[in-house]
């Protein structure tokens, strides 16, 4: 065999083995998920608007303390401080309200039960951070509170398992638990309350779990000073509030995004908030809105809703680079 021959056989064997090798990367990229492929818009999946905050440290302009306790916590509300209900996901596909926010039995319901079944997938509402996760057998059974940039903290009691701990970072939409029937319950439920610095607000003003949607992009506060409110404060006030004006104040909630549909008023800085609904103007059209599911990209819930992805971006406050996630609520009209 001459030099020529050699030299031949081997950019043959050069040639073909990049042939294969470039066939490997091309069924490599085939098999790669679809979110590494960004640039591709059809592929990009939904999320919250990514935002600078501190999820090690949420709603520090709010609180001044880190407690496992529900009722305790000490800090202000800012001067007109709004709540941003944007980037939230339902904890429930569930529509169904076993029993709403206000006096119950002699006592106050501090948050809302909804019908979900032992196993349901619960999901956390907003991006935050832990702070109790707990058993407690005469109340709310296992049980997770998770305080949340914007200010809020959410419960979520009754559960049969908890799959989050404290001190964990979760995000909307994330997996904390499954449905149950644990501690002082009568049945498998949800049992779902929205707090502001320890002191329950009707979660009705904010989550409409009958359409599965938030009642507007944010919720207004007049500020006020909340330094380890007392319980007792709290249940006066409560005693003053009928259940006719809990229903009220769920029809008030139908108002404009950016209409203030509630606030909190204190008389002290030790004395618990009260929260009343202001009168909003009535909404002209309701919104379509859109849960996301396994495998919904941009473009996908654009066709499904005669719609443009210029314009869920804009509804929504969507970037070309935000990711979905499953039961993330998409405004698409």
């Amino acid at each position: 065999m001459n030099l020529s021959t050699i030299k031949k056989s081997l950019s043959i064997v050069l040639l073909s083995m990049t042939a294969l090798g470039g066939f490997a990367q091309d069924k490599i990229a085939r098999q790669a998920p679809s979110d590494k492929r960004l640039k591709d818009i059809h592929n990009v999946k939904l999320n919250n608007t990514v935002r600078a905050v501190d999820l090690a440290n949420p709603a520090a302009d709010i609180y001044t303390d880190w407690t496992d306790e529900i009722r305790k916590c000490s800090g202000h509300v800012p001067a007109n401080h709004k709540i941003d209900l944007r980037g939230f996901c339902m904890p429930t596909p569930s529509r169904k309200i076993n029993s709403k926010f206000g006096p119950r039995w002699g006592r106050r319901h501090e948050g809302l039960d909804v019908k979900v079944y032992i196993g349901d997938t619960i999901r956390a509402a907003f991006d935050g951070k832990v702070r109790i996760c707990k058993f407690n057998a005469r109340g709310y059974g296992y049980y997770i509170v998770i305080r949340h940039p914007n200010g809020l903290e959410t419960l979520y009691g009754h559960l049969s398992k908890q799959i989050v701990k404290k001190d964990q970072i979760v995000r909307a939409g994330e997996p904390i638990g499954l449905g149950g029937n644990t501690g002082r319950s009568y049945g498998s439920h949800l049992h779902f309350e929205t707090r502001l610095l320890g002191q329950p607000i009707d979660p009705a003003l904010m989550f409409d779990f009958e359409n599965q949607d938030v009642t507007g992009d944010f919720y207004s506060m007049s500020n006020g000073v909340i330094s380890k409110a007392s319980t007792s404060a709290a249940a006066r006030t409560a005693s003053n509030i009928t259940a006719e004006d809990h229903r009220q104040e769920a029809a008030m909630v139908m108002a404009n995004d950016n209409t203030e549909v509630a606030s909190v008023e204190t008389s002290s800085n030790d004395a618990a908030p009260s929260v009343k609904a202001a009168a909003p103007k009535q909404r002209t059209s309701k919104s379509r809105s859109y849960s996301v599911k396994s495998g919904d990209t941009l473009y996908s819930i654009a066709r499904k809703h005669g719609t443009t992805v210029a314009k869920l971006q804009k509804l929504n406050g969507l970037k070309s680079n935000s990711v979905l996630r499953i039961g993330q609520v998409i405004k698409c009209s």
